[in-house]
């Protein structure tokens, strides 16, 4: 708390000294180039055209101070008036693009299963590997012909039901750890 009210002072001091140093730079500005404007009207060489050149920075200074002043109110109104319409687009595109993202994924798919059968030559079977020594064995065979280890997946997960392997110490799925046997 004791944070947030040293913040508001600097604010409120940002918000009222800005104004006054912007103010004064204008009026030095002004008195500067009307006295710069008056050489030009025959009178006389400028005297005060150095209030020009004091009253820039202070303008550069104080509209500085207001804007940090102001900035977390006017940074609020802007997110409020962009956050809705940010919304409403990301909306209109989810929606637009829902049919061709299934078309996509797919599409996908199909190219995963086609490469797949393609990638078996015609009259072999396919394999699946022993998890315990790496033999191939047909994807029918529910033992390994190699060790005789079950090549199915039949250690159910206490935690999300997910089937793991027989020999598995911790859930495939969620990461859970079996009791050892």
């Amino acid at each position: 708390m004791e944070g947030n009210k040293q913040q508001q002072a600097v604010r409120n001091t940002l918000r009222s000294l800005g104004p006054i140093i912007l103010g004064v730079g204008v009026l030095f500005t002004v008195i500067g180039f009307v006295s710069f404007l008056k050489a030009f009207s025959g009178g006389g060489p400028p005297t005060r055209f150095w209030c020009a050149f004091v009253g820039l920075p202070l303008i550069a200074l104080g509209s500085s101070l207001a804007r940090f002043g102001y900035m977390g109110d006017v940074s609020r109104y802007v997110a409020g008036e962009v956050a809705p319409v940010a919304k409403d687009t990301i909306n209109y595109l989810a929606d637009g693009s829902a049919e061709a993202i299934k078309k996509v994924s797919q599409a996908v798919s199909e190219g995963i299963a086609e490469s797949r059968v393609a990638a078996t030559p015609a009259g072999s079977t396919t394999l699946v590997r022993c998890h315990k020594c790496n033999h191939t064995n047909r994807v029918d065979a529910k033992y390994c012909n190699e060790c005789g280890t079950a090549l199915l997946k039949v250690k159910r997960c206490p935690g999300c039901q997910e089937l793991n392997d027989p020999d598995a110490r911790f859930c495939d799925n969620c990461g859970t750890q079996f009791a050892h046997k």
